[in-house]
């Protein structure tokens, strides 16, 4: 009903990832669908996941050093890793990787693989992607009412910004709707569903960079979760994510003084330097809609996905999604295609992996090769300082040029509104992102809201207002 990626999706840990932790839930299937989907996405879209190594420090009197090892030992060998390095044991009195480090705690650490990614980008990637092959892609758009036929579904679809009303018809209705899956059920669909979602508050806080490399640590905490503290945009750390059941709108969700200040604590407890609730300089909460396992705690519910599917004899199916992760959304559709392809034409074509294979638009380069696009971009454009060049390589890979375009110099690209956005940049967010907002292009089309004032924010939306395609 919103942007792309507001709901959910822009406010994970932002990682594609095995999920290290989750083989102490035995989730080994989970975990191995995970670890063989990381390099298939990094394959896919070069541009916005990069590989990234974790240091891992051994806590004296928490997992002990086997358990850690022989975690790892897995974690490196059932995903089918093949070009992401492998576990090493880290002497962290000697490695630089120990400095930001509390020398008092930690003298031993493993240091492994995972990717971070841009997660808003992927999914407008994503759409991006469907809208050349073909699909229409409607955001701001609500599905106020649903009716089964014998042979499709007929959908009246409302634009929540004009009112206007239209109807859609369908051969399948697949809900999709994340936190909100059983209400769209329910009041939408006129189902009722055997599985249940569990939801669950995430919430993150970013605060100016703590160390100086460029490795994450994975950091455990007494009361047995682990949080993350990741090199994020150039100068900042993201530090996350605590783990609590939620009820209430998930779309009202903010991450409160007291998931702050446990984050401050957790990190603050392994760092020489300690973080406060006043160094945070943005902080974000979302609602995970996990399959509803029975787990007891929130920490140990199932990052798996389930579908639902009602398909009556005498109506068109309908397909719902219960969990998920963003590493495996992938496999996800695929699955889900699966379920549904007997109800769809073209059913070869849905099943035939071929997702896995086509870049995302902007990755047709090879996954180690961003470091020399990012080159080829300052070489072809000598104006981009190397911090912009940076970010227009990661954020739009090879398409960055089809909008930077035959530009000479800077003011070519038009009006600037600080920290390197461009009038020539908005205008392709808007009319081929699909972006309408301030909101979308500073913290979903990147995250140029770290470093902008308030005053430049105003300016973008008044921008926008001017400018929208009729």
């Amino acid at each position: 009903m919103n942007d792309l990626a507001s709901g959910t999706s822009s406010w994970s840990t932002k990682l594609v990832h095995g999920g290290l932790r989750y083989l102490e839930y035995y989730e080994f299937r989970l975990v191995r669908e995970a670890l063989q989907e990381r390099e298939v996405l990094w394959r896919i879209a070069p541009h916005i996941i990069r590989p990234l190594r974790f240091v891992l420090p051994h806590h004296r009197g928490l997992r002990p050093a086997w358990l850690l090892r022989l975690g790892l030992f897995l974690y490196d060998h059932i995903g089918g890793r093949r070009l992401l390095p492998g576990t090493r044991v880290l002497d962290l009195g000697r490695d630089a990787a120990g400095a930001p480090l509390n020398p008092d705690r930690f003298t031993t650490g493993f240091e492994y693989s995972d990717c971070a990614v841009d997660d808003a980008r992927l999914v407008v990637l994503n759409a991006r992607d469907a809208a050349d092959r073909g699909a229409v892609i409607r955001t701001r758009h609500e599905a106020v009412a649903a009716e089964r036929g014998r042979e499709a579904w007929s959908l009246t679809v409302e634009n929540r910004t004009t009112g206007a009303r239209e109807t859609v018809r369908a051969k399948a209705v697949v809900n999709a709707a994340g936190p909100w899956v059983q209400d769209v059920l329910a009041r939408r669909l006129g189902s009722a569903s055997k599985a249940r979602v569990r939801l669950v508050q995430g919430s993150h806080i970013v605060v100016r960079r703590l160390f100086d490399h460029d490795r994450a640590y994975i950091l455990q905490n007494t009361d047995g979760r682990i949080v993350f503290a990741i090199p994020y945009e150039g100068d900042f750390t993201l530090i996350g994510t605590t783990d609590r059941d939620y009820a209430g709108d998930p779309g009202a969700v903010v991450a409160t003084d007291e998931e702050v200040d446990y984050l401050c604590r957790a990190v603050s407890q392994d760092l020489a330097r300690p973080v406060g609730r006043a160094d945070v300089v943005w902080r974000y909460s979302g609602v995970r809609p996990l399959y509803d396992d029975g787990a007891s705690e929130a920490k140990a519910a199932t990052r798996d996905y389930v579908f639902e599917l009602d398909a009556p004899a005498d109506g068109a199916p309908a397909l719902s999604i219960f969990g998920g992760k963003i590493t495996t959304y992938r496999r996800l559709a695929e699955a889900a295609l699966g379920k549904l392809s007997p109800y769809l034409p073209q059913r070869d074509a849905a099943l035939s992996g071929w997702t896995g294979r086509e870049p995302l638009p902007g990755g047709d380069f090879p996954p180690l090769a961003t470091t020399q696009l990012e080159s080829d971009l300052q070489q072809r454009y000598p104006f981009l300082t190397t911090a912009h060049a940076r970010r227009l390589a990661r954020s739009y890979g090879t398409r960055a040029e089809t909008w930077l375009g035959a530009a000479r110099d800077l003011t070519d690209l038009g009006r600037d509104f600080g920290a390197t956005l461009t009038e020539a940049e908005l205008r392709h967010l808007v009319t081929q992102e699909w972006a309408v907002s301030a909101d979308d292009v500073i913290w979903r089309r990147s995250k140029l809201g770290l470093r902008l004032d308030p005053a430049q924010v105003v300016a973008i939306d008044a921008w926008m207002a001017t400018n929208m395609p009729a």
